[in-house]
């Protein structure tokens, strides 16, 4: 067991080798996935993954981080925590159900401290059916302009015109006008792609080498950036399937025998501070492992409300359009970001861990029952 605060880094490649020793100090084999290009500090760029459990279980809980790459500070903590956690390891053993740890799904985001790829894609928007005519998002066209100004920050006359579209629409419209994902504005936000991205392909070869005999699996995927500081929110991540969804309550919600639970939330009945998304990363679930029953969620940690996390990514984005910026206004504009996805304070990181490690027994008592 390693101290909580001991499993967090501050940067990528702190965090990669806080995975890596973890990794090895455990016995276990890790199997990099390295991306052809750089990272801010010129380290080298990689997912890695690493099984943990017998090769022939059937049962398997994948834990990832690092989706939304500057959201990986949270889940590579998690991550290296677990690793370290000699009890979770014995109940995982125990309960016949391998573990496989898939750190860092976006590098490139987590060194840069950017959310999306270095395609400038939301890596969670990227799971579409690109043979097919894309989706529209007529709201989000209607205020590109306006999320991504010329000038930053923005003008007073930017603002107001941003809070007018509020006023008349209300605070839900403009959260899933924004973060709902949308294919047309290659610079803007939460933009789905033209194509599969490196990550994209990556997790599914992933899946495919590590879920051929797997008949059960759970999938917990950690995000922030929305809802109360600290509070993880268990986000149903699975397709809108009656069956599914009350195997996550009963795993991690309601029915999970605390008294003080709260309930599997879902964007399929508004019930989650997400939007309605589509093209998410457990698409590739029903692709790869037709054979596997699933059951999966997103544990999504707040940071700061959702205004200011929206306006931390406008931000970036107006940085990756003006890398002249001025030094300061850059570094200001990154530590905005990675407040809005990372609380550097020692409450939040036990808040964190606690919760989640919390999930993972509860996902391997689920995956174990029968």
């Amino acid at each position: 067991m390693i101290g909580i605060g001991e499993a967090f880094a501050p940067r990528y490649a702190q965090a990669r080798q806080k995975f890596l020793q973890a990794c090895l100090s455990a016995g276990l084999t890790v199997e990099p996935h390295l991306l052809p290009m750089r990272g801010r500090d010129g380290e080298e760029l990689s997912c890695d993954v690493a099984f943990d459990g017998a090769p022939d279980a059937d049962r398997l809980l994948i834990l990832s981080s690092g989706c939304h790459g500057v959201e990986g500070h949270c889940g590579s903590g998690v991550q290296v925590f677990a690793l370290h956690d000699a009890e979770w390891r014995e109940k995982a053993r125990s309960a016949g159900v391998a573990v496989l740890y898939v750190h860092a799904l976006n590098p490139h985001g987590f060194s840069f401290g950017r959310r999306v790829t270095q395609e400038n894609v939301d890596l969670n928007r990227n799971f579409v059916d690109f043979t097919q005519p894309l989706p529209v998002n007529a709201a989000y066209a209607e205020l590109h302009a306006l999320l991504v100004p010329d000038t930053w920050p923005p003008t007073a006359e930017n603002q107001a015109a941003v809070n007018a579209w509020i006023e008349k629409n209300g605070i839900g419209a403009y959260q899933t006008a924004v973060s709902g994902g949308q294919y047309q504005f290659e610079d803007g936000l939460f933009f789905g792609g033209k194509a599969p991205t490196w990550s994209h392909r990556m997790i599914r070869a992933v899946l495919r080498r590590h879920t051929r005999r797997t008949r059960r699996l759970a999938w917990i995927d950690l995000h922030t950036g929305l809802g109360p500081n600290g509070i993880g929110e268990r986000i149903f991540a699975c397709r809108d399937d009656k069956s599914a969804y009350e195997r996550a309550n009963a795993w991690w919600g309601n029915g999970a025998g605390q008294a003080d639970a709260a309930p599997v939330t879902s964007i399929y009945d508004g019930s989650s501070t997400s939007a309605l998304l589509r093209g998410l990363m457990w698409d590739a679930v029903y692709d790869e492992c037709p054979q596997a029953e699933y059951t999966g969620i997103a544990m999504e940690y707040g940071t700061v409300p959702v205004l200011d996390v929206l306006t931390a990514l406008r931000g970036d984005h107006w940085l990756h359009r003006h890398p002249e910026a001025p030094a300061d206004l850059s570094d200001a504009i990154r530590r905005r970001t990675l407040e809005a996805f990372y609380t550097d304070t020692d409450a939040w990181r036990g808040q964190i861990v606690s919760q989640a490690r919390q999930a993972m027994f509860q996902a391997a008592d689920g995956l174990s029952a029968r």
